[in-house]
């Protein structure tokens, strides 16, 4: 029989809004003057989703830009909550969403290590421990001591993704941002996540490749304005997604 805890992530009538200003007042003159702004409409993101990843499983979340892929991933990450429903996850948890967020930019990237792997629940002795294989990962060399705000959007992604593959967790939660890097560390970022997934690690991740999704994933979960439009094998889902898209 099917136990609760074999779930790494549920996500259970899950819905959620975001209120968007269609006219906002920008300062406090615009308010007096033009007091009848502030128009919002409530836009609804997602819409009752409902899903069981289990622990070990690879999933690709796709589809459209503005479906509701991200918003689902940074529920799963607890960034945010959901208006209804709720989310339940087994184990200890990596997120890699937006390029250097939890990075300082004014810290060094060496510091920043430190600063983003506490965050995953590090001490200052396992980061000790893992300190030269993050590093040696990023292939930053002595860019690690310079501000990460003189770092491209490449150089923050290999800090970022060196740090989130680093902290042992049970479950790695990425958005679209291995796009950014060069050929190379892309290929490099994709080996170690099939390592992860040898190690029976749960990968959840958005793509738009999906050649990625196909070649790495075991399962394929198409949302569609903010719906479960399909889940079941990846390459049953991305056949048919790419067929409606063509």
């Amino acid at each position: 029989m099917k136990k609760e805890n074999d779930d790494a992530i549920i996500v259970d009538h899950v819905y959620k809004t975001f209120n968007v200003y269609l006219d906002k007042a920008n300062s406090f003159k615009e308010k007096l003057l033009f007091w009848k702004r502030n128009r919002r409409e409530t836009r609804e993101v997602l819409k009752d989703i409902n899903l069981k990843i289990k622990k070990g499983e690879t999933v690709a979340l796709i589809g459209i830009n503005g479906s509701g892929k991200s918003t689902l991933l940074k529920l799963m990450t607890k960034i945010i909550y959901p208006n209804k429903g709720k989310i339940i996850t087994n184990g200890k948890l990596t997120s890699l969403l937006e390029l250097g967020a939890g990075f300082h930019p004014d810290f060094s990237g060496r510091e920043n290590i430190y600063f983003n792997a506490s965050i995953f629940g590090l001490t200052k002795k396992e980061i000790d421990k893992r300190l030269d294989d993050i590093i040696e990962f990023s292939e930053l060399g002595d860019y690690i001591d310079n501000p990460v705000r003189t770092y491209s959007s490449g150089m923050y992604m290999r800090l970022a993704f060196a740090v989130a593959i680093n902290v042992d967790a049970d479950i790695l939660l990425v958005d679209e941002v291995l796009a950014v890097g060069d050929q190379h560390f892309q290929d490099k970022c994709i080996a170690k996540m099939k390592e992860l997934k040898k190690e029976g690690k749960t990968i959840v991740f958005v793509t738009h490749s999906m050649h990625l999704a196909e070649g790495f994933c075991d399962r394929g979960i198409w949302i569609e304005k903010g719906k479960v439009r399909m889940d079941g094998k990846s390459k049953e889902v991305t056949k048919k997604y790419l067929a409606e898209m063509a």
